[in-house]
């Protein structure tokens, strides 16, 4: 099967910390930029942050900067969002994605791009 898998979502309160994690099976993530989005409940898909496949450049929303760090290990076909300072309006479904677009392109462009591959999301909740 060809998939990306999320995991990491859950419960915590607000100041605390998360880490997601997105596994590829079937494929090789090397050559793929990788992103992750959210989806808050009656708001729209957003971009969140964003890597590429081979200079390590990174993208940011401007609402989570300072406080998430996107990173991904190749060797373990995974990409990682760790997630810090956690705020209510942070909640929402995480998904990642995999595209052979630019950083630019995947994450704040992306209704006008394809990706290759979506996985099926994780829930963070931030409440307390």
């Amino acid at each position: 099967q060809l998939q990306l898998v999320e995991s990491g979502g859950g419960l915590v309160q607000p100041g605390g910390s998360l880490r997601l994690s997105c596994a590829a099976s079937g494929f090789r993530l090397t050559y793929y930029a990788m992103g992750w989005f959210r989806q808050a409940p009656g708001k729209e898909r957003e971009g969140v942050s964003c890597i590429s496949s081979s200079d390590g450049s990174t993208y940011y929303a401007d609402s989570v900067k300072g406080r998430f760090t996107i990173s991904r290990d190749n060797a373990k076909n995974t990409v990682f969002l760790q997630m810090n300072d956690l705020k209510p309006e942070d909640t929402g479904v995480y998904y990642c994605a995999a595209g052979r677009i630019t950083v630019q392109n995947m994450c704040v462009n992306s209704n006008y791009y394809t990706m290759d591959y979506w996985g099926k999301g994780t829930l963070v909740t931030v409440s307390s």
